[in-house]
């Protein structure tokens, strides 16, 4: 197989059950070449048996990758990119099957010069549905509260679907501690200082449309998401990459979100 356009970084812990309908999904929807990367931080994880049954089946190349980096999304996005071949890294999750509809507006703006895009649930018609109700009360005033005060463009910098060139990688110097997705809001802060040309895409988020179990903790998760949401707007508001240049917006029109019609979505 040559080099694909896209790979597609799943970390997972114990997600069989999504991880199939996921790569169900993305097989119907993908028609671009792309490669799918499964990272689970060890080798006792239930997912691996549906990896290995799958790969027999999955039309694109499909890949078990072990993290041995140390646990956490952090260092599982660290393992997949270190295995990935793809021009552009996609990073989500297995229990979010609402993104994958956004991929082609993503790889859109990636094709129009975006360096960095990210999808948000709070802005252009976007939407968070399911999961916890305490985490998603904290996660939308928490970014309404970093839009306002330290100055990034995105309004959702904590999602964790992110779209970006893989050389960039290595520029965005990753420093977060393994608690959930903060690594997310890491990257967010500092793709805008880096001064990259940053996108967004609207998404309707349905969080474990299918079941499993949630990482979420409310104490470690707060504590770490603050330490980055303070670390942010002391430095977003210190940068002269504040507000440079405006975060391009794709937002997909109704007929392309049920797969119906040729007009093309609109950019902001």
């Amino acid at each position: 197989m040559t080099d694909p356009k896209l790979s597609i970084l799943l970390p997972v812990r114990d997600e069989g059950v999504n991880l199939r309908i996921m790569l169900q999904i993305l097989q119907a929807v993908l028609e671009i070449p792309h490669e799918v990367l499964v990272v689970c931080d060890s080798t006792e994880d239930s997912s691996i048996p549906v990896v290995q049954e799958l790969q027999t089946h999955y039309p694109s190349h499909l890949q078990l990758v072990i993290n041995d980096l140390g646990r956490g999304v952090v260092n599982a996005i660290r393992a997949g990119i270190a295995e990935a071949r793809g021009e552009f890294v996609l990073i989500f999750a297995a229990d979010e099957v609402g993104p994958v509809l956004a991929i082609s507006d993503m790889l859109e703006l990636a094709d129009s010069g975006c360096q960095f895009v990210s999808c948000t649930r709070y802005a252009h018609g976007g939407r968070r549905l399911g999961g916890s109700l305490v985490g998603g009360i904290l996660s939308r005033t928490a970014n309404r509260l970093f839009h306002r005060m330290s100055g990034c463009v995105l309004t959702d910098a904590t999602t964790g679907i992110k779209l970006f060139s893989r050389d960039i990688f290595d520029a965005l110097n990753l420093e977060a501690n393994p608690v959930g997705w903060a690594v997310a809001f890491e990257m967010s802060i500092k793709a805008q200082m880096l001064g990259l040309k940053l996108g967004e895409v609207p998404i309707v988020s349905i969080d474990r449309l299918y079941g499993g179990t949630s990482t979420f903790r409310l104490g470690p998760w707060v504590k770490e998401y603050m330490r980055w949401f303070w670390w942010g707007v002391r430095n977003l508001r210190k940068s002269n990459r504040r507000q440079d240049e405006p975060v391009h917006v794709r937002v997909p029109t109704p007929a392309s979100l049920i797969g119906m019609g040729d007009r093309a979505p609109r950019e902001k």
